[in-house]
């Protein structure tokens, strides 16, 4: 049976422009649903709160602050958020509707992946989550469900915002046991303290299975996989896949510390990790398969290659990582492929034509003599050769990360004299080492001729200016102009510093920083203003009292049966006699009057029968005895007549004698 339709949501329409299509996916906090844009005419995605989670005011309030920061990420490798609202019980995202598969669909299908593969998915996916952290966001719950992967191959990473608002594991069954997989030692020693490098740490997981088809830490509950976390070194990816790199396992090694102060600190110095051990790498090295590759190909309707990132494939000659078109991989042409797809040559050449039949015997014979010239020419061609490839030209020897004094020494090792020596900033090259080389790492170059090298000065710092008082825009300008970017926004309440205005920043001012680093802003509420309560007043009133405490209206669209009449005010948002900041606007929920039941006739019937009737039927039951019935049982009387309509839950007095 189709699971969607029996979903309450599909067919809807959401704030009277979302019409839901289909149920994508079901998390532990969110369902995801296809949907159209009837505004727009636009397909997207709709991530939907589940109703306990939409009951929790604190849980809502933070979900929706997260969701208009992160939709500030403006990122090509970031699911987009286009908007958030609330109908009725739904609290939702609009996002990005990526069509294609996760990242975890290309593992179950594939197993382990060639090094080429897991980097061409890992760094996009680093360049997503640096972006987020140098913008003070902290993803949390990097796994390969949240790396999608389109129709047109690019990589994006989903569930930014909702997951920082969730600090704890609530349950340990069930597809929790893929989530711990990836958490960090200090998120489970120390939950709530996470920053940057609990992603890092994630990041490194992922390749590992990436790399090896299986995670590094496997067990029959989560509570051992925990325990591993905390208690283990994850291993190398070569032992379990023999003949890796041992650059791909220092990279494991460096993400996976379980010491976060051994990790590079954010996802974008690990992405700088991450290419310098792709540039020391060999074609052959990058292309290996690993064993651990399923063999068993996906034909149908449904087959997975046509999502996977062109990037996968191995670079023909003339492909992207050699400055041309990447190659693409093409569906056999006839019956399903037997090996799903294969490779179109660049390279083939046309048949040699046939050789020519000897000459008639009667012609002189000049074979020693060719056979003389041949052996002459060939050996003038391979000293030729000789002369060109190695007694005239070299390679540029491996320098970044080397010392400017190591450099020089390799350089003059290699029979390479030291050019022009400049110094730059680098967020992620150690101060005095090397960040690049012209020529490029490994170029042919002609024998003595020379290399610059461009060392590094560290990272570039600056101080957190003070821009207390200030207004919003303007502090975030200043911060700007300090080679800062402006970060998380939080507002409280204040009694000095007026609504819009800086209270605080963090890091505080004075504080020295790396340029580019996120700070984060506590902006004014203004003072507190007492909600009053409006409940059951009518609308006009209610108006006139909220514009008096100096707060905004808006009444809501729909309307609910109860206990006032109809026209007066069933319920308020916020509640009374909460906080709110002068100008926030309260929303006003109109009664359309009580729901009328019909009130059963209990004349007669003992006590007890006659209070349960009632109070089934939805009344409340108020007991008259007077003195006559101290010591009666039966129900001589009731204030509303058996078979007339009553509002539900008003009370019904039935007199005793």
């Amino acid at each position: 049976m189709d699971t969607t339709l029996q979903d309450p949501l599909v067919g809807q329409v959401l704030d009277g422009r979302y019409r839901v299509d289909a149920r994508i996916a079901v998390g532990g906090m969110a369902t995801v649903y296809r949907a159209l844009d009837t505004r727009l005419d636009r397909v997207l995605a709709l991530k939907v709160m589940h109703p306990a989670l939409a009951a929790d005011g604190t849980f809502v309030e933070r979900f929706i602050r997260e969701a208009k920061s992160v939709a500030r990420l403006s990122h090509p490798n970031v699911v987009q958020v286009f908007d958030q609202g609330t109908d009725g019980s739904y609290v939702y995202l609009a996002m990005e509707y990526v069509a294609g598969c996760t990242l975890r669909d290309v593992l179950r299908e594939r197993g382990a992946l060639q090094p080429r593969a897991a980097l061409d998915i890992l760094e996009p996916v680093l360049a997503a989550l640096g972006a987020a952290h140098r913008a003070g966001f902290v993803h949390r719950d990097m796994k390969p469900e949240n790396v999608l992967i389109g129709d047109d191959g690019r990589v994006k990473v989903a569930d930014f915002g909702l997951v920082r608002s969730v600090n704890t594991v609530t349950s340990t069954t069930g597809a929790v046991l893929g989530t711990v997989s990836y958490l960090s030692p200090e998120q489970i020693d120390q939950p709530g303290t996470a920053d940057a490098r609990v992603d890092v740490y994630a990041c490194g997981v992922v390749l590992y299975e990436m790399l090896t088809g299986s995670q590094p830490h496997e067990g029959d509950s989560p509570a051992i996989v925990l325990y591993k976390h905390l208690h283990e070194d994850v291993p190398p990816p070569s032992a379990r896949v023999p003949g890796l790199p041992y650059e791909l396992d220092e990279l494991v090694a460096s993400a996976t510390a379980r010491t976060p102060d051994l990790r590079p600190y954010d996802a974008v110095a690990l992405l700088a990790q991450t290419r310098e051990a792709r540039g020391r790498l060999s074609p052959d090295q990058l292309d290996a398969e690993p064993p651990q590759a399923l063999t068993t190909q996906y034909g149908g309707a449904e087959n997975r290659t046509s999502v996977i990132p062109r990037s996968l494939t191995s670079p023909l000659p003339g492909s992207a990582h050699a400055g041309g078109s990447p190659a693409r991989l093409l569906p056999v042409d006839g019956d399903e492929p037997e090996q799903g797809y294969h490779r179109t040559s660049v390279l083939q050449s046309p048949p040699l034509p046939p050789s020519r039949r000897e000459r008639s015997s009667g012609r002189p014979r000049r074979g020693p003599l060719l056979i003389v010239a041949a052996v002459l020419l060939a050996l003038g061609l391979g000293a030729g050769v000789w002369y060109i490839n190695s007694g005239q030209f070299t390679h540029v020897p491996a320098l970044l990360a080397k010392t400017e004094a190591q450099a020089r020494d390799r350089l003059d090792q290699a029979g390479l004299e030291t050019g022009k020596v400049t110094y730059d900033y680098s967020d992620t090259v150690k101060r005095g080492t090397v960040i690049s080389t012209d020529p490029g790492v490994g170029s042919r170059i002609r024998n003595h001729d020379s290399v610059s090298i461009t060392v590094s000065r560290g990272p570039q710092t600056v101080k957190v200016p003070d821009v207390e008082g200030w207004s919003l825009g303007k502090a975030r300008a200043r911060l700007k102009s300090e080679d800062l970017e402006p970060g998380m926004v939080t507002r409280e309440f204040s009694d000095d510093v007026p609504k819009g205005f800086v209270i605080s920043t963090a890091p505080g001012s004075g504080t020295t920083l790396r340029a580019g680093a996120a700070i984060a802003l506590t902006v004014s509420k203004g003072a507190p203003v007492d909600v009053p309560d409006v409940s059951g007043e009518d609308l006009a009133d209610a108006k006139a009292d909220l514009a008096e405490a100096g707060l905004k209206v808006e009444v809501a669209t729909t309307r609910v049966n109860s206990e006032f009449d109809a026209g007066q005010v069933a319920k308020q948002t916020p509640a009374a006699d909460s906080q709110a900041a002068e100008g926030d606007t309260v929303t006003l929920t109109v009664s359309k009057g009580p729901v009328m039941v019909e009130v059963p006739d209990v004349t007669g019937d003992s006590v007890d029968d006659a209070k349960s009737e009632l109070e089934d039927a939805g009344f409340q039951v108020d007991e008259d005895r007077g003195l006559l019935g101290l010591f009666g049982d039966t129900v001589k009387k009731q204030s509303v007549e058996g078979g007339d309509t009553a509002p539900k839950g008003s009370t019904i007095t039935i007199t005793i004698r």
